[in-house]
């Protein structure tokens, strides 16, 4: 019951998706796709809000692509926020699109999330919007790339730290078992619902774990 959705693979595809949107930025000032929808990162903050999550919280964007999702968090109050992503094309775009916000307090840095560096700890919140869908869509050993995923999200999120995942790939019971070793779950949030075939189902899950 999920569409279909085209995710870029290998890394220099990434890196040629962002070039192209880099120049587009440049050129007319659009910062690009918003994955999910405008919608998602609404759905995103509300959650925070209406959980009284504390505006001084620390905040990690696993691929932050154009930092668009930042950039509403520090509109919206949130003053530590950090966005990675490993393709430096998608940096290089994000670095512009918070210039342009004028949103200095946003860190940017490229960053294997696989295999995060030693200063990459010690989060209150990490948010997943599309990244973990990528990586499980990589033709190399998909399953071992989601196993090193789920450790790297235990080391940089702190104990009791939140983590927030938008997903078009995986049901709510599949995400369940991903990240069944060292996480629970929260609260599931409501996303689109369409019918097929006389069925009803969820265009995206959306899920709030908390690490154990």
């Amino acid at each position: 019951l999920y569409p279909l959705i085209s995710f870029p693979r290998p890394n220099s595809s990434w890196d040629a998706a962002y070039e192209r949107e880099l120049q587009t930025f440049q050129d007319i000032g659009d910062t690009g796709e918003i994955w999910f929808g405008e919608e998602s990162m609404v759905r995103i903050i509300r959650w925070l809000e209406k959980h009284k999550v504390p505006l001084d919280s620390s905040v990690l964007d696993i691929g932050t692509g154009n930092g668009v999702l930042l950039v509403e968090l520090a509109k919206s109050g949130y003053m530590n926020l950090t966005g990675i992503d490993y393709s430096p094309a998608a940096i290089q775009l994000s670095e512009k699109v918070r210039e342009k916000e004028g949103m200095a307090n946003i860190k940017l840095k490229v960053e294997d999330f696989l295999a995060p560096s030693a200063e990459l700890s010690g989060f209150d919140i990490c948010i997943d919007k599309g990244t973990f869908d990528a990586i499980s869509l990589d033709p190399s050993d998909a399953a071992g790339k989601r196993e090193l995923y789920v450790g790297s999200l235990g080391r940089v999120l702190k104990p009791e730290g939140f983590f927030l995942i938008t997903s078009c790939n995986w049901t709510k019971e599949e995400l369940l078992n991903e990240f069944r070793e060292g996480f629970e779950i929260l609260e599931e949030l409501p996303t689109p619902k369409f019918c097929f075939g006389g069925r009803i189902g969820n265009s995206v899950t959306a899920l709030v774990f908390q690490r154990k």
